[in-house]
């Protein structure tokens, strides 16, 4: 929920050491030990180091001691943070020195920790280039800057201020920004770039980016290979946004029979393009079967089939009989070329088994000549589908939420991957450290059912000791796919997560509970203060689907980051929509993590406005803590003497 801040050092070049997610792990070390004594000396620093798993894989505590001493020997010597960052990158240059795992005291580190010798593939970064080229070459904004050339940094400088990652995330899910919370200004500051990368990361992860190692000040310093890394799984959820069945009925036409067509929703975008090109390859009398992008496409023979099969007025007897693959590879190329299917590789990208750009040429393969049929015989098996097989709003937030948690497993259908309760075990262990018995749960795959009955029960009863609401549910219920209860399971979840985030951030772990009614008074009393006369009776509150009354609470947190010149009054369904739109960018905008729709809003949808609220609330109590903990004179009528109470809003 809570924005993307970059840790930020004095020294520059100390900066370029560190990716973000590096920098804010060893700031919360850092802080943890010296929050206990105050300060942190010298002598203190080899029990903490020894800790860092980075350096205790290579070290011990003892040898890290001898090297601190030759060059720190004042054990009581206060070391500030900038100090701690040197002397973990002097450890590391010495351990890999030591172990010759490296030419000089700092390439060990630098392919470790920096983008400085991070390898990226120029392929890749000409393919994207070309692509964002294409897609936004007549953006009234960028075609300033655009095309851009691909044997230069144009990319990774342009991505700087944040305008070009917005827009590409809306030509990969239009719709995603309300480009009225873009900064476009032609020179930014600091805080109005940062506001861009923000929005940019929070809206990424709201159309199924993993995000969570990328901060905002990796994309301000244009880090190559954390751009390209985001670039990518952009253009990706673009290319792969129509393989699915409610998008593209056809798909159908790869199972036999309406049995499997449940199934067939459950795959993952990726894995539907692969069966789509082995249902082709089958036809075309390919004898293999296609697992990856990567070394199962290198010999390029399975392009040479598909093609001749999709696209057979082209073909020649001379790509299905060359040898060798560079001029196979060759040949398919110039195939697909004759339909304007060559963008993305290029035969040494083939030979080579890109993945990331083999998936990209397949994809625009499907987007061009699917090959599939449109006989309503086999559409009408869409029909016969329940409607709760259709993703819904609530899925679709719970899943994106789940993929923001960065656990190990990415979810790509809700009700079918929770089932084993793998998934369920690690989004708990995440949000409540230490409630997983580990050594009682099965890591997929899982092959034995009773197994995953096992995983599902600890899901259950875990969510018991959190007090959760699961009167007569079994973790077999979970097995079944039960999408009611899996819903309703994932609520709860996700609403203890933000009561927890709220009350630690909140009353200092002293043990006071946040409640629904807190958000809710803290919301009111925040627009009020302000000197705004709405408010909200309650999360279901009908006059809330204007959207007037977010507006307000969002200027009231920040108040430049509403432009009120482009509010409407929400009197028509269209306005509604344009404020609902404008609410959840500037929410982003800000830094709160939000996965609702603007349907969320103008249906007045409780749950998705229990969490936008809690969103808003979270990241300003972050800014101003001591502020924000002074009881309201409401709760100071209704509460025990001040002497008495933890705190209140």
């Amino acid at each position: 929920m809570s924005g993307f801040v970059g840790v930020v050092v004095s020294d520059p070049w100390l900066q370029t050491q560190f990716t973000q997610v590096e920098l804010r792990s060893l700031k919360s070390k850092f802080l943890s030990v010296k929050k206990e004594s105050g300060h942190l000396a010298v002598g203190e620093l080899p029990s903490v180091m020894a800790k860092i798993k980075a350096l205790n894989e290579m070290l011990t505590e003892d040898e890290i001691s001898t090297m601190l001493g030759e060059s720190h020997p004042d054990k009581s010597q206060d070391v500030d943070f900038e100090a701690f960052l040197r002397a973990y990158l002097n450890l590391q240059a010495q351990a890999a020195a030591r172990l010759g795992g490296a030419r000089n005291s700092s390439a060990f580190l630098k392919s470790t920790t920096t983008t400085l010798l991070h390898t990226i593939s120029e392929s890749e970064k000409a393919s994207y280039v070309a692509h964002i080229n294409s897609y936004l070459g007549e953006d009234p904004f960028l075609k300033k800057y655009l095309p851009m050339d691909p044997a230069t940094n144009d990319l990774f400088n342009i991505t700087k201020d944040g305008v070009l990652l917005c827009k590409l995330i809306n030509v990969a899910v239009p719709g995603t920004i309300d480009e009225r919370a873009i900064n476009t200004k032609r020179i930014l500051n600091p805080w109005e770039r940062n506001e861009n990368h923000t929005l940019c990361l929070n809206s990424a992860k709201a159309i199924g980016c993993t995000v969570v190692n990328i901060g905002t000040q990796d994309l301000v310093e244009g880090r190559p290979h954390l751009v390209l890394g985001l670039i990518s799984q952009i253009i990706k959820i673009q290319l792969l946004a129509d393989l699915n069945l409610k998008k593209m009925p056809q798909l159908v036409e790869l199972v036999d029979d309406s049995k499997d067509v449940e199934e067939l929703m459950s795959l993952a975008p990726e894995r539907m393009l692969l069966k789509w090109m082995n249902f082709h390859l089958k036809k075309a009398g390919y004898k293999k079967s296609i697992n990856n992008f990567s070394s199962d496409v290198k010999d390029g023979e399975a392009y040479a089939y598909l093609l001749n099969v999709l696209a057979p007025e082209h073909c020649s007897p001379a790509t299905l009989e060359a040898k060798d693959p560079t001029e196979r590879a060759k040949l398919v190329l110039e195939h697909a070329e004759k339909i304007d299917c060559k963008r993305y590789l290029t035969p040494k990208d083939i030979n080579e088994g890109s993945p990331n750009l083999n998936l990209a040429f397949v994809a625009h393969i499907f987007h061009h000549r699917n090959g599939l049929s449109t006989e309503c015989k086999k559409i009408s098996l869409t029909e016969m589908m329940p409607d709760e097989i259709q993703v819904s709003r609530e899925e679709r937030a719970f899943r994106l939420w789940i993929n923001s948690l960065g656990i190990d497993t990415y979810v790509n259908n809700l009700f079918d991957d929770v089932r084993n309760g793998w998934v369920l075990l690690e989004v708990l262990d995440k949000i409540s450290p230490g409630s997983v018995h580990w050594k009682q749960a099965s890591k997929p795959p899982i092959k034995m059912p009773f197994r995953k009955v096992e995983n599902c029960n600890q899901v259950v009863r875990i969510g018991k000791d959190l007090k959760f609401s699961l009167v007569n549910v079994a973790g077999n219920d979970i097995v079944q796919g039960n999408k009611k209860l899996i819903l309703a399971y994932l609520w709860q979840l996700m609403r203890f997560n933000i009561l927890q985030l709220l009350k630690n951030l909140r009353y200092h772990s002293q043990g006071k509970e946040m409640t629904d009614v807190d958000i809710l008074n803290w919301a009111n009393n925040k627009v009020k203060d302000s000197g705004r006369a709405s408010q909200m009776e309650s999360f279901k509150d009908k006059s809330l689907s204007n959207g007037i009354f977010f507006l307000e609470l969002l200027s009231s947190v920040e108040q430049r980051v509403v432009n009120w010149k482009v509010v409407t009054k929400g009197e028509t369904e269209e306005e509604k929509r344009l404020n609902a739109t404008y609410i959840i960018s500037v929410a982003r905008k800000l830094g709160c993590s939000v996965f609702l729709l603007p349907e969320d809003i103008m249906e007045v949808n409780q749950k998705m406005i229990l969490t936008l609220t809690a969103s808003i609330m979270y990241w300003s109590l972050q800014q101003q803590p001591s502020k924000e903990s002074e009881p309201t004179t409401e709760q100071a009528a209704t509460e025990k003497p001040a002497s008495n109470r933890d705190g209140g809003l």
